[in-house]
């Protein structure tokens, strides 16, 4: 009897995630395989559509565009923060740092420049704006 990904399945697979260019993100063919449940958000949404209905078996491959994918980038998410609102450390460009928001939140971005007054800080996903492609083999259902 064949098994079938459904919405809610605890799927064990290899996947791979690259850019358009070929430069892999994520691959675990060459390891070991993943594990995921479905429908708790442990990976996007418009990933885990594509897993739904595929037998166990199968491999499948995709491009996804910005919009399926990690969403486009956005300007709005750019901005620039003075230097006193950063941690008193040592700060460099193209380095990840992590913010509390008031309400406790934490959240990071990307310092793209840096200077003694302030920073330029990228709040968007790393994958944003980004064509992705998404292979994966389903190895089994749980």
């Amino acid at each position: 009897m064949t098994q079938i990904v459904q919405p809610d399945s605890l799927v064990t697979l290899h996947y791979r995630i690259a850019l358009e260019n070929g430069q892999p993100l994520i691959n675990t063919f060459e390891g070991k395989p993943a594990t995921l449940q479905l429908g708790v958000g442990e990976i996007l949404p418009s990933l885990e559509r594509l897993l739904v209905g595929v037998d166990v078996g199968l491999r499948r491959s995709f491009a996804l565009e910005p919009g399926e994918a990690f969403g486009p980038h956005r300007a709005e998410l750019v901005e620039r923060v003075r230097r006193e609102h950063m941690p008193d450390e040592e700060i460099e460009a193209l380095s990840i740092m992590e913010f509390t928001a008031p309400d406790g939140s934490r959240y990071s971005g990307l310092v793209r420049e840096i200077d003694d007054k302030s920073a330029l800080i990228d709040f968007n996903h790393p994958l944003a704006g980004k064509t992705i492609n998404f292979e994966f083999e389903i190895i089994g259902i749980n």
